[in-house]
């Protein structure tokens, strides 16, 4: 596997070349800051653009097409990576090694035809298409609530601190919909292809100076763009004293969620220690929290624990029932008490280390999760999965010592179910 990066002006173009598979896959992103009121376009601009075009404007077009180009797979997403806001439109399609000469000229040209030549009347998107993507976001958003653990985790992030890029729902917001017109979404269109960062990720077995030739005569975007700065959320301000909110819901079982701040965290804490941390403390079956809680006194369903780096949070989740709430707080804290007091194993350490190995030995048997490696890379200043495998090796027993005493509990979040009787 052989990555390089092209730097092409208006934008980049990173080649990870390799012939392990019979496919060529690409990502092309769009990205620029965070900001709240841009969210809900964004996510609504990534459907329309795919819902039709200049040269195909029915669904029943772009079928055949996709057809003719061997079943072409074509997505989009929009989403939040810390202090960046990333619009991604990725594809899949056959080596033309395996189908015909030229497929990739044909399959590009196909793609870049979304994001380049829109399907624009009168100077705004197509009205009917607009509306059918506006109606599906707004189902989209509005399920928000049906999906207990998805609302209250966004509730326990807005808790933490609402004008952060992680208290942002990703999905958007009612109100901001009804007030995004067809013309609207246009100009901003016209305006994140002038001023958004793009980078165009791609893996597969490709001649490069082909593929250069190709992005330069399909995607001619010639504006200049400064470096992005840090995609890295750190927090102004640590609390001392953890704050506890509770919302009612119609739960059979409560969600109990804790929002961990982590402080001045040096890269190698950043990358390598606090996954080793998060495994042990909340990360598997064998787990601290999940022993404690589950196995030994029966207080919870689940728990689990999630290291978020982009935003530089560690988050634990239980599900549990209402009373037993105060029960589960005091353990989770202890258990935590007992990771800064080394109150763990050497196993648990070797554990760890083998499932992150397993873990990027997967992700080399899948072209779009090393197009996610090679993003990291990137974006995040991650190392390569090479790397990656052997300094995690280096992880000590007092590093995780050293880091669990900078991570601080923020905000304890109950979204509270049904009481149930202690027998």
């Amino acid at each position: 596997m052989n990555y390089k990066k092209i730097k092409n002006g208006a934008y980049n173009i990173h080649l990870i070349n390799t012939d392990k598979f019979k496919t060529i896959s690409v990502r092309i992103n769009f990205k620029r800051k965070t900001n709240k009121e841009e969210i809900t376009k964004r996510n609504l601009l990534t459907r329309v653009l795919l819902e039709s075009n200049e040269f195909y404007k029915t669904s029943r077009l772009i079928e055949i097409e996709t057809e003719k180009l061997y079943g072409l797979m074509l997505r989009s997403s929009s989403t939040i990576s810390g202090n960046y806001s990333v619009m991604s439109f990725e594809s899949s399609f056959l080596n033309e090694e395996y189908t015909e000469k030229g497929l990739l000229e044909k399959s590009l040209e196909f793609i870049l035809s979304f994001i380049l030549n829109p399907e624009i009347e009168n100077k705004e998107f197509n009205e009917k298409n607009f509306n059918l993507c506006s109606n599906s976001l707004k189902q989209e958003i509005q399920s928000l609530k049906e999906n207990p653990d998805k609302y209250g985790m966004h509730k326990m992030l807005e808790s933490m601190n609402p004008s952060a890029p992680y208290a942002i729902n990703a999905d958007g917001y009612i109100e901001d919909l009804e007030k995004i017109t067809p013309k609207e979404l246009y100009e901003y269109y016209k305006e994140i292809i002038k001023s958004d960062l793009i980078d165009i990720f791609i893996i597969g077995n490709i001649n490069e100076t082909q593929l250069k030739t190709i992005i330069n005569e399909k995607l001619k975007i010639n504006t200049l763009k400064r470096p992005s700065e840090s995609h890295y959320v750190t927090h102004k301000k640590i609390n001392k004293k953890s704050k506890i909110e509770k919302e009612s819901g119609q739960l059979e079982q409560s969600k109990l969620y804790l929002g961990c701040k982590l402080d001045n965290l040096t890269p190698f804490e950043q990358k390598y220690v606090m996954n080793m941390y998060s495994f042990i403390l909340g990360g598997s079956p064998n787990s601290k929290l999940f022993m404690n809680l589950r196995e030994k006194n029966s207080l919870c369903y689940t728990v689990t624990s999630t290291y978020q780096p982009v935003f530089n949070l560690l988050i634990i989740k239980a599900g549990i029932d209402a009373n037993n709430f105060e029960k589960s707080i005091k353990l989770i804290k202890q258990e935590m008490k007992n990771m800064q007091l080394g109150k763990f194993e050497d196993q648990d350490i070797e554990a760890g280390i083998i499932t992150y190995k397993n873990t990027f030995k997967e992700v080399e048997d899948s072209a779009f999760s090393i197009l996610n490696a090679y993003t990291s890379c990137e974006y995040l200043n991650y190392d390569t999965l090479d790397k990656r495998t052997k300094e995690i090796e280096k992880v000590t027993k007092e590093d995780i010592i050293k880091v669990s005493k900078k991570i601080h509990i923020d905000t304890i979040f109950l979204l509270e179910g049904a009481m149930y009787e202690e027998n």
